[in-house]
């Protein structure tokens, strides 16, 4: 009788080993990843089984008690949803994040296709998962067709064949046209006139198995630089170790071809590959480039589809049908086999950070699989983030690669720096700069396409009484409410609360409401102004125009119409976007981020503006950019202008190092939320005490705990929120140190904790 490590589907730090269970010699199915259904306490509970046999699962079974005394597995619920390699990866989650383990091992398994337990008064009850397999019938005529005549009133009979004489159909497809005919069919059957058979059928996206008639597309001659970068990557497949390779190339340098090439001697190898992109705006231009290289061995993964067609390339995935996976972060843990090389396009994109545990970063969880299946972890980017750029001066396995020229050989767009507070002090009241009012003139008039950019969605920022100074504020958030001109409201975006947008101030009743800052919204309304007259689709994309699916796609084929056009969007249209006709690119208001009270903030301004500016000039015709701006002088603004990273470094890196933050620190921001506040300070302020204490004796070595303090963002979703920031040593392991004290601490009633470990923002 084998004994089973089982980890409980139940979401608590208490629960962090796994439990031993029995496997009774005829119960089938037993495997490692699968669901199983067991006996906890005196209830049932369902997990997952991370080890069978004698031997435990390295850091995940816990000492067994003898045969006698264990529980038995009572069902097994479903195929495998992993193998060993997930549980080690749920494990090294769950220890570096400080997350619950049933969370990690939920990244393993198909969306919507859980079973999971439902209380029915004192009963348990196991429901089947919600989303799953769909099999359609076809039906086409048998080998007693041909001898085989309906009787005269046989209708049904008749018009059933006639249908399938010209081939094979669908039973749905026949339903719509000669209603219920289902039984007519099964006694045609019967008779072997007709032949019914039972296929899956793969919702939304293409399915898998790669087409006989299949021709990839050509691939073009390489630059000198995508030779290198090809080079290295390849070297390092054949070092069979794992290697990092850091693809430092222009905007449009071509990086997805040496991405494309690169996959290609993975397949050859017999190995998989999987390819991450940040933004799901970017998938319908990555995956038409991928499948025109690889055909239907592409599986794609990204929120935007529905669970169903989710489901059904994660079940592509794990049949093996597909050998390359493209999508968001999430797609680091599909069931796909043997994985030999994984790529992180624009790496450092802030969206590779998960928000809610487990709070993982796509770049250190890619880099320990890579390691752990000797494979090459191939990061690429126009801005590399700080910390990839650190790894590679420090570390011998990572190694960095420049494609400094673009593949049409022009040059990079030229950027100019618009200052809008001499634009203002001049006279000139508009969101449009001159300068950008005249270009765009320019552009349009010649029939090329301009894009602008503004990272603000709605209408405007926020309403004021000029009378009073009263903001209207959300009531569970602290923050402004937004204006959306749109229905004429004002929506947090950060809960999402919406409610009609007062015609007077609600404190004094005065009439003098003034709409402050500028949103996307509002940009459109006087960009139509603007161009009033002339011949130009404004297509605007941002959270409000792309909820919908396939809106993505759909306003970028309205872009990509022949004839002049502006793109308006937020940050999702700064980069991986490939449009001949683009000449133009402006920046409204390149302070929104720099503004922002964050460490990083002078980093995501530079890295905008640079990502923006590369969609500009990328065919034949010679590009512009203009970043319209009230800190001209702005060191991030101004290096970037001037395509100078080696300026904008020379400034950020020593404060970096004298305020200790990353890559000269690790920190842990410990968040702390209730809906009463004075709990939540009091509980935040003895936890702080609490970490204060496991700091105590090391802060010569690196390492200090700040006191609890309000979060920049105070409110949030109707919960009062407090944190508390820990530093360590660039090279220690700050996880360890938390880990202990988390695992055995008692939750709060009424406020709850988490920890982000190498959190991207502290707001």
């Amino acid at each position: 009788m084998q004994i089973a490590s089982v980890i409980l589907d139940i979401p608590t730090q208490a629960l962090e080993g796994a439990f031993t269970y029995l496997v009774p010699d005829d119960l089938e199915g037993a495997e490692v990843g699968c669901a199983v259904l067991v006996p906890f306490g005196h209830r049932m509970a369902i997990g997952y089984i991370v080890s069978l046999g004698q031997q435990g699962l390295r850091g995940l079974a816990e000492e067994k008690p003898g045969p006698e005394r264990l529980k038995a597995i009572s069902q097994v619920l479903s195929r495998p949803y992993f193998d060993n390699y997930g549980a080690r990866c749920a494990r090294f989650l769950s220890d570096r994040y400080i997350a619950p383990l049933n969370a990690c091992m939920r990244l393993f398994t198909p969306p919507g296709g859980v079973p999971r337990l439902v209380q029915s008064g004192a009963r348990w009850r196991v429901e089947e998962p919600d989303i799953g397999p769909v099999d359609d019938r076809w039906v086409r005529l048998g080998p007693s067709a041909a001898g085989f005549t309906p009787r005269k009133q046989a209708v049904k009979q008749q018009a059933i064949l006639n249908a399938l004489a010209s081939g094979e159909l669908r039973v749905a497809e026949l339903s719509m046209e000669l209603g219920p005919v289902t039984s007519v069919l099964n006694a045609l059957a019967a008779k072997g006139v007709v032949e019914i058979e039972h296929r899956r059928r793969m919702r939304g996206v293409m399915a898998g198995g790669v087409e006989e008639a299949f021709s990839p597309s050509a691939k073009p001659r390489l630059t000198e630089g995508q030779e290198r970068a090809l080079w290295a990557i390849n070297a390092a497949q054949d070092s069979g170790a794992c290697n990092v390779v850091l693809v430092d190339g222009v905007t449009g340098s071509g990086k997805t071809e040496v991405y494309l090439q690169a996959i290609e001697k993975t397949l050859a190898l017999g190995r998989n590959a999987i390819v991450l992109v940040p933004e799901i705006s970017l998938t319908p231009q990555t995956v038409a480039r991928f499948r025109g290289r690889f055909g239907d061995m592409v599986a794609v993964m990204h929120s935007r589809m529905s669970q169903g067609e989710r489901f059904d390339q994660w079940d592509l995935i794990r049949d093996g049908a597909a050998r390359v996976v493209v999508g968001a972060r999430s797609a680091l843990f599909s069931p796909l086999g043997d994985v030999g090389l994984i790529v992180i396009d624009e790496e450092h994109e802030g969206s590779y950070k998960q928000d809610s545990a487990p709070r993982y970063h796509a770049r250190d969880v890619g880099y320990w699989m890579a390691h752990e299946r000797d494979a090459v972890l191939v990061l690429g980017s126009a801005t590399p983030s700080i910390e990839a750029l650190e790894r590679c001066g420090r570390l011998p396995n990572w190694q960095r690669v420049e494609l400094p020229a673009r593949v049409n050989g022009g040059p990079l767009p030229a950027i100019e720096v618009v200052d809008m507070a001499r634009e203002f002090s001049g006279g000139h009241r508009s969101m449009f700069s001159r300068k950008l009012s005249d270009a765009l003139f320019e552009t349009l008039e010649a029939g090329r396409k301009a894009v602008l950019l503004l990272n603000q969605r709605g209408f405007a920022s926020f309403l004021l009484c000029r009378d009073c100074g009263f903001v209207p504020e959300c009531a569970s958030c602290s923050t402004s409410l937004t204006f959306h001109d749109q229905g004429n409201t004002l929506v947090c975006h950060h809960c999402g609360h919406r409610e009609p947008a007062p015609a007077a101030c609600p404190e004094c009743a005065s009439p003098y409401l003034k709409k402050f800052g500028a949103g996307t919204q509002r940009v459109e309304a006087e960009l139509v102004s603007l161009l009033e007259g002339r011949e130009a689709k404004v297509v605007r994309m941002d959270a409000d125009t792309t909820g919908k699916k396939g809106a993505h796609q759909r306003l970028l084929e309205e872009f990509v119409v022949p004839g002049p056009a502006v793109l308006l969007g937020t940050q999702m249209i700064a980069k991986g976007l490939d449009f001949d006709e683009v000449v133009l690119v402006g920046v409204i208001n390149a302070d929104t981020m720099l503004m922002l009270p964050d460490f990083r903030s002078g980093e995501r301004t530079f890295d905008l503006i640079e990502q923006v500016a590369g969609r500009a000039g990328r065919a034949q015709h010679p590009g512009r950019v203009l970043v319209q701006t009230y800190s001209a002088e702005a060191v991030a603004i101004r290096s970037a202008a001037a395509y100078d990273r080696k300026a904008f470094l020379d400034e950020e890196l020593p404060k970096r190092m004298m305020l200790k933050y990353p890559p000269y620190a690790r920190l842990a921001n410990v968040l702390a939320w209730g809906k009463d506040e004075a709990e939540v300070r009091q509980a935040a302020e003895a936890l702080g005490k609490d970490l204060q204490q496991l700091v105590a004796g090391r802060e010569q070595e690196g390492w200090s705990c700040l006191p609890a303090v309000p979060c920049v963002l105070s409110r949030l979703r109707g919960s009062y929120r407090y944190h508390i920031v820990l530093r360590s040593p660039a090279d220690a392991d700050i996880s360890a140190l938390l880990v202990p004290y988390f695992r055995q601490r008692k939750p709060h009633k009424a406020v709850s904790v988490a920890v982000d470990v190498d959190p991207y923002d502290l707001l």
